[in-house]
C-alpha cells in the first residue's frame, strides 16, 4: 500500500515528544501505524477489523501490564 500521501497524526494525549506512535487513516478503512522517531521507516497496516479488535482490546485492558 502506498503511504506516501498518508496524513499521520499522534494522539491528543501525546506529550509532544518523539517517543510515541503515529496513526494514519488509509484507503479502504485501513489504518497505518508507525514510530514517530523513524518516520521514513516501516509502518504496520491494519485492516478495519484488525484495528477494531486492537482498539477494543486497549479499551478493555487486554494489554495492560499489570493485571488486577
Amino acid at each position: 500500500m502506498d503511504l506516501s500521501h498518508a496524513e499521520w497524526f499522534t494522539s491528543s494525549h501525546s506529550t509532544g515528544g518523539n517517543d510515541c506512535v503515529e496513526v494514519a487513516r488509509l484507503a479502504g478503512g485501513h489504518v497505518g501505524v508507525r514510530d514517530s522517531k523513524n518516520t521514513s521507516g516501516p509502518a504496520l497496516v491494519f485492516t478495519p477489523g484488525e484495528w477494531d479488535a486492537f482498539t477494543a482490546g486497549l479499551r478493555g485492558g487486554e494489554f495492560d501490564r499489570v493485571r488486577r
